[in-house]
């Protein structure tokens, strides 16, 4: 019996390389976020925060950060090079999108065939490439505020790029936890990440 590999190798390297970069790069997030809240009633507690405190918190945020970019650039890149973009997530319609998560809703949307995404699947993840692409470029604008003018005026201001790099991150935590219950529910669909097929 021949087994197609669904999930090529490289698909598979940056997205656990990218689970792990997120996790670490928002866990020390959290960190920095405490040093300096932007909205002082939201607090992370200490145990599921990475650093210890600001200092060693920039540390992990900076190291980790050239990891998600580079790991980003190339599953970007690779995606649109080889075609999968456009054959794995578009076309993609908004009627499509309320009848899928309809289905979903009711517990009837079908996950036999792994090697298809659906069109709540395909909205998710073209948004959250859309949205780490904005994690970075707020990021870059916190970080390097004085060196890119036009990036901080575009982000609206240097505290206006902090509450742009919370939210998008915010909406990476939150396609990070649907994405783990996901798994959760159709197993088969961790075991494709780990052989591709």
């Amino acid at each position: 019996m021949i087994h197609t590999t669904i999930q090529p190798a490289w698909i598979r390297i940056t997205h656990w390389v990218n689970a792990l970069a997120v996790v670490l790069m928002v866990t020390s997030g959290w960190q920095i976020y405490d040093a300096s809240p932007i909205f002082p009633a939201l607090q992370f507690p200490s145990s599921i925060t990475l650093g210890g405190w600001l200092g060693g918190a920039l540390q992990w945020h900076f190291a980790i950060m050239w990891m998600l970019v580079a790991n980003f650039v190339i599953y970007v890149g690779l995606n649109i090079a080889s075609g999968r973009l456009r054959r794995k997530l578009l076309p993609i319609s908004f009627k499509s999108i309320i009848t899928d998560l309809a289905a979903a809703l009711r517990g009837k949307l079908g996950h036999q065939d792994l090697a298809r995404y659906n069109a709540v699947q395909k909205f998710a993840y073209l948004v959250v490439i859309v949205d780490i692409a904005l994690v970075i470029l707020s990021g870059l604008a916190i970080w390097k505020s004085v060196q890119f003018p036009l990036l901080r005026t575009l982000m609206g201001g240097y505290d206006n790029a902090r509450v742009v790099h919370f939210v998008a991150m915010s909406v990476l935590v939150a396609f990070f936890v649907v994405h783990v219950v996901m798994v959760a529910l159709v197993p088969r669909s961790l075991f494709l990440m780990i052989r591709g097929r």
